[in-house]
């Protein structure tokens, strides 16, 4: 089988997409005997396209057929044990090439057996680039079989995504309608998220009309996830352009704080006063990543933009961002800020001049613990950093305690704590 150029980058984005693959699959189970959906093939009728002449509603796969002479060549057995050797090699450079080749070879119903066979290997994990290869050559072959194999046998949706996204690149119409006609019950249709990913580069206003079509939800957020980093490609005004056309208050806040956090490393003013202008749950939870990114560039600019903004949440949340960047390599002078500020400090502040100053100097940083005005807060920090400190350098953690003294509760667990590990 040759890839044709979309499919290959298919593929290779598919690789690419390290979040994306954090999805398990199942150990290997028998294949689903039982239709899918209407118009949906069964698995094990794959080997009925081995020609070459399966088709999709109507239309004949894009895959070429093998010639009988290349097909004479090999056995099944043998081509699963080259599929084999292939994985086991260390080098992934050379693994993907000869994996590219064995792809090649194949006929569309040879790859239910080859995917079953790799996965029982017990290497998924550790080949996903190589899996999503598979899957995205066998999208391109018989995306129904395909489908079939993967609902009967995968769990946690990492397969299906994986076709589904490599068949929207090429029929999306057909896509979505298997998407449409496989989903049952209410809430958001897990199918989508996987042809949203195969829509984003080349057709991103038909996935904004299917990601806008799906309630809030976990999957919606996952396609927008898919759908943000190609938007992006489009220059900070289309982005946020797209943005404010969105008519669900949820969607919105959840695209502008993926967004902020990417602008605001090419241009943190323009995306700090873009996050006031648009006050909400975006611009509370982005602010301070905001300024942050601002300080490291230009630490008296961010300052002195956070020092003109008026009394409040988003002033606090700006200092946040500044203080946090300054007590990473100097602790001396983020402590300092929190004496000069003290009408902006709270006790996210505090707690972040703490985390952010341990590293460097533990000693100032835990001083610092006692200026958290709520109690259940105060403590909570003293048992994480100073039981942290303790394992750490228990030297110098006792010598601090030995001049400031804990709350008894806090005490108490940790020597619990300590009492535990002799």
């Amino acid at each position: 089988m040759k890839l044709n150029t979309t499919t290959t980058l298919a593929a290779l984005f598919l690789i690419g997409v390290g979040g994306f693959m954090a999805g398990r699959v199942s150990s290997p189970a028998p294949a689903a005997t039982a239709q899918d959906g209407p118009s949906e093939t069964r698995s094990s009728r794959s080997s009925s396209s081995s020609a070459g002449t399966g088709s999709v509603d109507g239309k004949k796969s894009s895959r070429p057929a093998r010639s009988d002479r290349t097909q004479a060549a090999t056995t099944p057995k043998e081509r699963l044990a080259k599929l084999e050797s292939i994985m086991r090699g260390e080098n992934a450079l050379d693994r993907n090439r000869a994996l590219l080749g064995y792809i090649d070879q194949l006929a569309p119903g040879d790859f239910e057996a080859a995917v079953a066979h790799f996965r029982s290997l017990g290497m998924t994990d550790e080949r996903m680039g190589e899996y999503s290869l598979l899957l995205t050559a066998w999208a391109g072959a018989d995306p129904l079989a395909a489908l079939a194999y993967a609902k009967g046998n995968t769990r946690e949706g990492f397969a299906t995504d994986t076709i589904l996204s490599s068949w929207a690149t090429a029929d999306p119409e057909s896509a979505i309608r298997w998407a449409k006609a496989n989903f049952e019950g209410e809430g958001a249709n897990p199918y989508l998220p996987g042809i949203i990913r195969g829509l984003a580069a080349s057709d991103p206003a038909r996935a904004t009309e299917l990601l806008t079509s799906m309630p809030r939800s976990e999957e919606r957020g996952v396609g927008l996830d898919a759908l943000m980093p190609h938007l992006l490609e489009q220059g900070a005004d289309a982005t946020k352009a797209w943005i404010a056309a969105l008519t669900d208050d949820s969607l919105k806040n959840g695209a502008m704080m993926r967004a902020a956090e990417k602008l605001a490393a090419l241009d943190p003013a323009g995306t700090a006063s873009w996050l006031l202008a648009n006050p909400g749950e975006a611009s509370k939870r982005r602010m301070d990543d905001v300024y942050s990114a601002w300080a490291q560039k230009d630490q008296s600019a961010a300052l002195s933009s956070y020092a003109a903004l008026p009394p409040g949440e988003n002033r606090s949340n700006a200092l946040r961002g500044v203080i946090a960047n300054v007590a990473v390599e100097n602790p001396k002078a983020a402590v300092s800020m929190l004496d000069r500020y003290p009408s902006d400090v709270t006790d996210r502040v505090v707690r972040s001049v703490v985390w952010h100053s341990f590293g460097e100097d533990p000693s100032l940083a835990a001083s610092q613990i006692a200026r958290i005005a709520d109690e259940n807060e105060r403590n909570q920090t003293y048992r994480r950093a100073i039981g942290s400190w303790l394992e750490r350098d228990p030297q110098a953690a006792q010598a601090w305690l030995q001049t400031n003294p804990l709350p008894d509760v806090v005490q108490k667990e940790l020597n619990r704590g300590q009492s535990g590990q002799q």
